[in-house]
Formats: structure tokens, C-alpha cells, sequence
């Protein structure tokens, strides 16, 4: 059967400008890869979206109208979980009537989940007019951007603690929560067969988290080996620091490994989710990127909630600073990813959901953090990596226990389920957790977490 001699695709429309435009076949791969530099964030979260029926939208005379509702209607309306984003009018009306704070932080937190989602989306559609190795470093930096912010804003508050539990949060999340999830799911979905997955991804992600588990390790160690004295303190951070630029330097080297010299390993991702969403961007190039500052200042505004609120909702709930940082911040602000590599694993895409879990691990280990220590080495803060003997020793076994999991390149629902018993026996750990009464400054006595580590007490 022979194919049209134009293939175009008719809806929906580019409304940029006002005026109606279509992308033939050809034009969209003029712009690169198919798949414009989607990764496994980008699939992960086009499950929770929702196609926009543009109908009543397109009978607007107005050009520039037409436009604006077009992007409102895509950007607001086009996820499943528009339904929280009248949480953001919410928390700021309740921060300036100075309502309850934990209502504050519980508003914020509830209006951080649409957020991150839609810059996933954002930064796609950005990516089909960039191409995809733009669009590839779009996702490399941006993929995080919400804990990144909540981190900086904590670190300018000197709340140090709350930067290191919910980074260290973050990588448990992924690695245990939704990685386990994703097992458990997928090998319940497809009893009948075993599921596969191509390992040579997640060998390399691996080895980058146990890269930014040494370098988290030796601090730890160096203190612990020479005393809590002023020249370990020192020495430490000095250490800390120089491992945050090897740090960098590791995980530049990884971008341009997985965006040029080894694209190949990581094309499995987008082979995996074709067919699952549409090839066309739904909003023009600059409404993407006015889109885009405008929510990266809206998470702005409610991550200073969230971080000014934090001491508030824990004295209230009764719940520790660490357990609401390490357990809670996480898998709210990562909700819709984490949703959606569930979704792709029952669908026996393995390959999707494994580039969620890992490429979010290795994007905080390997960028985030040090980032946050270099941050705070400019500012004049004193962070170090040093996260604690009970933290340290989670994230160790969390990295071990994954890495012992995908090394035969098989899965099964046992293995995912032991994976997230490993989450509720460390969430278990930090819910008994007595939080030290000095947030601002790790060097003195951050490092007494359990009421029962005696040998920690500084």
C-alpha cells in the first residue's frame, strides 16, 4: 500500500504568533531524533497527561486570543493533575493571611506536584524545536528542578540539614520507592512471562552512584577516624569540596556520553515509548520558554514556603524534621514521575521505568549535590558531604541492595517487593528519628541524628 505523498500531521495545531501551522514529517525530522531528546523523565510524565480537545478553541476569531487559550488550555488543563493547581492561590493567600503554617507547607507541598510535572513538560516541548541534544541538556539540568530550588532556598536560610536529608531523600526515593514499585508492579502485570530489561544503562548509572557514594563516604570517615576536632572539621570540608568538582567533572563526562559518544545505550528509552504520545508539539518554541521562567519562579515562591514552614509542620504533625524531609518532600515532588514509570512497568517497559529510578538517582548524586555544596562554598556556608552515619549507611545499602537487583538483567515482583520493604524499614528508621535541635550548622552536632548513636554526639 502506498504511502500519501505529503504526510503531515493536521492536528493539533502550533498556535504561534496567532496563526495556524502544521509540522510535515520532514520539518519534525529536520529537527532530529524522532523523539527530539525525550527521555525517560519526559515518557515517565506523558502518562499523567491528558489530550486537550482544541475545538471550542479553534473557533476564536482572535488570533492572539486563540494563541493564549491554545497555551492555557495545553499548560494548565493538559495533565490529570490540574486538579491541585489551585493549591498555588491557595498557599499564597494563606502565607499573607498568616493562616497555620503547617496549612502553608501542606498547600505549597500539594502545589509543587502539578509543577514538576509540567516542566517535564515544558522542557519537551521546548526540545522538538531545539533538537535533541539541546533537549537532552534541557533534561539533564532542569529534570530536578525542584529539588534543586527547595536546596538552594534552604541552604540561604542555613537550614543545611534540611538540603542534605532531602537530597539524600530524593536518591532513596527513586532507588527504593520507585524502582521497587516499578518491579513489584510490572512483575504482577506480566506473571505469565519474565520481564527484561537492557542492562548496559543501568551499569552505568550504577557506577555513578557508588562514584558519588565514596565521595559522600570519606568525609563520614575522615571525621569519624580522626575525632569531631576543628582540623577533622576543616579537613573535611576541604575534602567535600574537591570531591564536589570531581563530582561535576563526572557528571559532564556522562552527559556527553549518554547525548554523544554512547547514544546508542540509552535509545532504548525511546524505542520503548513509541507510540505513546504523539510527535508534534502542542505549544510554539517561545510560549514553552515563557511558560517555563514563569513556573520555575512559581516553585520558587512556594519552595521558600516550603523550606520557611518545615520546623512549623513537623512541631505540629509530630513528625521529625528528617522523616518529613527524607520520606515526605520526595514523593511529593517527584509524584508524577514516580506515577508514571509504575504505569510504564505494568506495560512490560522496564527499560522506561529504570531510566526514571536511575537517571533521577544519578542526577542528584551527581549534580545536584555538589552543586549545592559549591553553592554554599561561594556563599560562605560550610556544607560538607558528610550525611551522617545512619543516613551514609542507607544509602549505601539502598545503592548495594540496587545494584545486586539488576545485575542479571531479569525482573520479577519479589524482587521489587524486597526493594520496597528496604524503604519502610529506612522510613521506619527516620520516623523514630529525634531531630537535633541545631539545624542551621552541620559542624556542630548535625551529626547526632538517633537519639540512640551515642558515639555520634559531637
Amino acid at each position: 500500500m502506498a504511502a500519501p505523498p505529503i504526510q503531515q500531521e493536521t492536528a493539533p495545531w502550533l498556535l504561534e504568533n496567532g496563526s495556524y501551522k502544521v509540522l510535515t514529517k520532514e520539518a519534525r525530522q529536520g529537527h532530529g531524533h524522532s523523539h527530539h531528546g525525550r527521555t525517560a523523565h519526559n515518557m515517565s510524565s506523558s502518562s499523567l497527561r491528558k489530550k486537550s480537545d482544541l475545538t471550542l478553541v479553534s473557533k476564536v476569531q482572535c488570533g492572539l486570543l486563540r494563541s493564549f487559550l491554545t497555551n492555557l488550555q495545553e499548560v494548565i488543563l493538559g495533565t490529570k493533575l490540574s486538579i491541585l493547581f489551585p493549591a498555588i492561590p491557595l498557599a499564597i493567600v494563606a502565607n499573607y493571611c498568616n493562616f497555620g503554617r503547617p496549612w502553608i507547607f501542606a498547600l505549597s507541598l500539594l502545589a509543587l506536584m502539578p509543577l514538576a510535572e509540567r516542566v517535564s513538560f515544558l522542557t519537551e516541548q521546548i526540545a522538538y524545536f531545539t533538537g535533541p541534544t539541546v533537549g537532552g541538556l534541557l533534561n539533564a539540568t532542569c529534570g530536578n528542578a525542584t529539588e534543586l530550588i527547595i536546596a538552594i532556598f534552604a541552604l540561604c536560610q542555613n537550614k543545611i540539614d534540611v538540603v542534605k536529608y532531602s537530597l539524600l531523600g530524593s536518591i532513596l526515593s527513586n532507588l527504593l520507592l520507585v524502582l521497587g514499585t516499578s518491579l513489584f508492579c510490572g512483575g504482577l502485570g506480566t506473571l505469565g512471562k519474565q520481564q527484561k530489561y537492557d542492562r548496559r544503562q543501568a551499569d552505568v548509572n550504577m557506577l555513578l552512584l557508588f562514584l558519588g557514594l565514596l565521595c559522600q563516604l570519606l568525609p563520614l570517615l575522615f571525621r569519624v577516624a580522626g575525632g569531631y576536632t576543628t582540623v577533622t572539621t576543616v579537613a573535611a570540608l576541604q575534602l567535600s569540596r574537591a570531591s564536589s568538582i570531581v563530582m561535576l567533572v563526572a557528571y559532564v563526562v556522562y552527559i556527553v556520553f549518554q547525548l554523544w559518544t554512547h547514544r546508542q545505550l540509552f535509545e532504548a528509552d525511546e524505542e520503548a515509548g513509541e507510540g505513546q504520545e504523539e510527535e508534534t508539539p502542542v505549544i510554539g518554541f517561545w510560549s514553552g520558554f515563557v511558560w517555563l521562567v514563569g513556573m520555575t519562579i512559581v516553585i520558587a515562591l512556594l519552595s521558600e514556603y516550603v523550606v520557611a514552614t518545615i520546623e512549623d509542620a513537623s512541631n505540629s504533625w509530630g513528625l521529625s524534621v528528617s522523616f518529613i524531609s527524607i520520606i515526605l518532600l520526595p514523593i511529593v515532588g517527584n509524584a508524577a514521575e514516580h506515577a508514571g514509570a509504575i504505569i510504564f512497568a505494568f506495560k512490560d517497559k522496564l527499560d522506561i521505568s529504570l531510566g526514571v529510578a536511575l537517571g533521577s538517582s544519578c542526577q542528584i548524586s551527581m549534580f545536584v549535590i555538589p552543586v549545592c555544596v559549591i553553592v554554599a562554598w561561594i556563599a560562605g556556608i560550610d556544607m560538607d558531604l558528610n550525611f551522617n552515619t545512619v543516613e551514609t549507611g542507607c544509602l549505601a545499602v539502598a545503592i548495594i541492595t540496587t545494584a545486586f537487583t539488576l545485575q542479571d538483567g531479569t525482573s520479577n515482583y519479589l524482587k521489587g517487593l524486597i526493594l520496597l520493604l528496604c524503604y519502610v524499614v529506612i522510613g521506619a528508621c527516620f520516623f523514630v528519628t529525634t531531630t537535633p535541635q541545631n539545624q542551621g550548622n552541620p559542624m556542630k552536632g548535625s551529626v547526632v541524628n538517633l537519639g540512640t548513636s551515642g558515639s555520634l554526639a559531637a
